[in-house]
């Protein structure tokens, strides 16, 4: 069973947070308190490997999100609202087309829908190959500089350390398993069209990986879907933008 963190008490309905690459579940630390402090049942589960998660190697976005679907039923719950964040958009994706029926809303933050182009791919292969050679300092070393918005390395220096030590803490083993994984994943894009249920689209404006264009192109194919925007935040716009990330979450999960 994967583990998680979160608060499973409250009435006002179930979020379930994935959490992006290489960081761990721990990237939520801002959405727990608010969330379940506004009545929410919230969770955040590690991916196989990270942190507690037992390892499990040659996983797939499709096994991860039938995990994620036994997980919320041993918790008792009907139905969540699943929030991910890049590779957690990947996962949000694979649960919504796997179990539509579980799914009460969506939120799609700095994700992309579309499987990697060939030079995509070559790159993850190299980056998992050096990973394994270099270790877990290599991953923070390519990534970090990639995330935030350029004034934050400046301004927010221990955001910036502590999402480093975040990562150099996995092992090569769960980061390069990680990576091929996403590497592996279907391609969503026809998926959109056939989303039904509420979907929200969050991307930081200074977001290099997924930019602002990547997620107006899902917004347009998503039917009746919203895009917010946050200013001054990269990739990991909940770790840069908290408040207003949790204000964004918020005003969708109480329009549900």
């Amino acid at each position: 069973m994967l583990t998680f963190t979160g608060s499973t008490g409250g009435d006002a309905g179930n979020v379930l947070l994935l959490h992006a690459f290489p960081v761990s579940a721990d990237m939520w630390e801002h959405q727990l308190a608010p969330l379940a402090e506004s009545g929410y049942r919230v969770i955040a589960p590690y991916v196989y490997g990270f942190d507690t998660s037992p390892s499990r190697p040659g996983w797939s976005m499709d096994d991860y999100a039938h995990d994620l679907a036994r997980l919320i039923r041993a918790l008792g719950w009907s139905s969540a609202t699943v929030v991910g964040l890049s590779m957690g958009g990947y996962q949000a994706m694979a649960f919504y087309r796997l179990y539509p029926e579980l799914t009460d809303s969506l939120v799609f933050c700095d994700t992309r829908a579309n499987a990697d182009a060939p030079e995509a791919l070559a790159a993850r292969q190299e980056f998992r190959t050096v990973v394994m050679e270099k270790g877990a300092e290599e991953a923070a070393a390519r990534m970090v500089p990639n995330f935030f918005a350029p004034e934050t390395y400046e301004s927010n220096e221990p955001l910036v350390e502590k999402t480093r030590q975040g990562i150099i803490r996995q092992t090569p083993e769960a980061i390069s398993e990680a990576m091929r994984a996403i590497a592996e994943r279907e391609d969503s894009t026809e998926l959109l069209n056939e989303i039904t249920c509420p979907t929200l689209i969050v991307c930081g404006m200074d977001d290099k990986v997924t930019p602002p264009e990547t997620a107006a192109e899902m917004h347009a194919l998503i039917p009746g879907s919203k895009l917010e925007l946050i200013p001054d935040a990269g990739h990991l716009s909940n770790l840069e933008q908290p408040a207003m990330f949790n204000g964004i979450l918020l005003e969708h999960l109480r329009s549900l």
